[in-house]
């Protein structure tokens, strides 16, 4: 039997975070854990924490509150402190399927010293790609998320 990828128009969301370039990624990337809603995970058991490593080459993933992981993607671009780019290997069921080759690349653009606009485009490629985009391109995909984000940088 063979799977057929599909591939989709990008999912693009931007938001200005009132916080220098550097205060944006450092939020987005070190400190992921502290605005990534701990209902959005994916793993068996309730998460614990999220974690982008950072370097190319690094994992993207959830620690259970039993300390199981579950993966995410990988970071595939590591660009302090303007660009970073995952792997998202997530199918539209939101279960790790190797299957699926997408990715998150966010930008972090500086507009003035303590003013950044971060755009996210999502690129997806997957046999239920129409799925995916459906539910990251949703209320509670990633524009909510970008806003919890956006929050917590301010903060």
């Amino acid at each position: 039997m063979t799977i057929h990828t599909i591939r989709v128009a990008p999912v693009k969301k931007s938001v200005r975070v009132s916080a220098s370039q550097a205060r944006a990624f450092e939020v987005f990337t070190a400190r992921f854990d502290s605005w990534w809603p701990k209902s959005h995970h994916i793993g068996k058991v309730e998460m614990k924490e999220a974690v982008i490593e950072p370097r190319a080459g690094g994992r993207w993933y959830e620690k259970g509150v039993d300390d199981s992981e579950c993966n995410w993607g990988t970071v595939l671009a590591w660009e302090p402190p303007s660009r970073v780019v995952l792997s998202w290997h997530i199918n539209g069921k939101f279960q790790p399927d190797e299957g699926v080759q997408s990715e998150v690349e966010i930008r972090f653009i500086p507009e003035s010293a303590n003013a950044t606009r971060v755009e996210l485009e999502h690129r997806i490629a997957a046999a239920d790609a129409e799925d995916i985009r459906g539910a990251v391109d949703s209320p509670q995909g990633w524009g909510s998320l970008l806003e919890l984000f956006a929050q917590r940088a301010t903060a």
